[in-house]
């Protein structure tokens, strides 16, 4: 099934919106380098990309996945999903995307729907085996865990262990069989007390380089891709 079917053509939206910085300078709320989810207008995801080179309502997409879609030549409408580091927010937007080589899209009509207050970017709810490596303090050493949910900020655990907030560790985790072993360095910014004898930790990803988020968000693009398609079956 062509692209052309999953989409429908719109009218043009106005090109992306600005805001005003306390000094009066405008600030961009979508800029080049931000990480996206682009999906059809039902909600079915395509692929993750990194908006660039962004000018006014132009711009382009570079995937991250290597996803081999059927594609059409003609226009396609998207809705793009992504996360502002300024804001902190979730950047909804729109566009009109047509294929380039090399995994490129490019992308005209660019246009700003809405900034919303959702954290949850590109969080993949998850169920599986970790570990937790501390260096200090009664739970030093590596303890088991459960990864209940992970973006490419940070991730949610639950643990028999004690663990407070602002505690550093190493987690550890496989989030798909036939690929290394994730590792990232965490800080507990949260502990959620859950009946039963474990807790739930809400952590964010310290010093991350920017490759190592690249390959979480291709990772957890192929776990979403992977689920939509067994649910399909």
């Amino acid at each position: 099934m062509s692209l052309l079917n999953l989409f429908g053509k719109k009218a043009k939206e106005q090109p992306p919106q600005e805001t005003k910085e306390a000094n009066g300078t405008e600030k961009h709320e979508i800029y080049s380098g931000m990480r996206v989810e682009v999906t059809t207008d039902t909600g079915q995801i395509l692929f993750v990309a990194k908006l660039m080179g962004v000018h006014g309502s132009k711009a382009e997409l570079h995937q991250y996945s290597e996803t081999e879609l059927p594609v059409s030549e003609e226009p396609l409408h998207v809705r793009i999903r992504g996360y502002s580091d300024h804001e902190r927010k979730a950047v909804h937007m729109e566009g009109i995307i047509t294929p380039m080589p090399r995994h490129i899209w490019q992308v005209e009509e660019l246009s700003l729907i809405r900034i919303g207050n959702d954290r949850a970017f590109f969080r993949l709810d998850t169920d599986l085996d970790a570990t937790v490596t501390m260096f200090s303090g009664l739970a030093m050493g590596e303890k088991p865990c459960t990864l209940l949910n992970i973006s490419v900020g940070g991730a949610r655990i639950s643990s028999e262990y004690n663990y407070h907030e602002g505690d550093k560790f190493l987690l550890k985790v496989k989030l798909i069989e036939d690929r290394p072993e994730s590792v990232m360095f965490c800080q507990v910014l949260r502990v959620i007390e859950k009946d039963g004898q474990k807790l739930e930790y809400g952590c964010q990803f310290l010093e991350l380089p920017e490759e190592d988020q690249d390959k979480i968000m291709q990772n957890i693009f192929e776990v979403q891709r992977k689920k939509r398609g067994a649910s399909q079956r």
